[in-house]
């Protein structure tokens, strides 16, 4: 015996594919930064929003580390920023802070750092942001910074 195929019965499986091929599109499309991830659904602010510490940093193919490896940046989720380094010279200990702000640009592909000591300032492409790395390049120079959750 042969079952006719209602109208009601094609639209709901035209529906679901419809569904379907929006989820794989959707999916497809979140990967926004160069180096991932493929998709989170935790929003960028909330993976940003994280006390950080400078674990690599690499500028024109040369490490550097550690001229980084003293400070430490905090990032909220409302725009905030601090900015720490507990250093030693000569025997010498010192400890510097800077407060400051920071924001997503370029579509969110990049992150603004605006600080009191204008020293510190900067623009970087967000190459990685998961909840416990955020890898950037700085836009102005051959700087690459590899952040992890402290």
């Amino acid at each position: 015996m042969v079952k006719s195929i209602t109208m009601k019965a094609i639209m709901k499986i035209c529906g679901a594919t419809l569904g379907l091929v929006l989820l794989l599109s959707a999916i497809t499309g979140c990967n926004k930064y160069e180096d991932g991830p493929e998709i989170s659904i935790i929003p960028r602010a909330d993976r940003v929003a994280n006390t950080w510490i400078f674990a690599y940093a690499e500028e024109d193919g040369k490490n550097v580390s550690d001229q980084y490896d003293q400070y430490e940046l905090y990032l909220n989720k409302d725009g905030d920023a601090e900015l720490n380094a507990k250093y030693t010279v000569f025997g010498n200990s010192y400890e510097t802070s800077t407060d400051g702000t920071w924001s997503f640009t370029n579509d969110q592909e990049n992150i603004k750092l605006d600080f009191e000591d204008d020293d510190q300032d900067g623009e970087y492409v967000i190459l990685r942001l998961t909840s416990d790395e955020l890898w950037m390049r700085d836009v102005s120079q051959n700087l690459e910074i590899h952040l992890l959750e402290k």
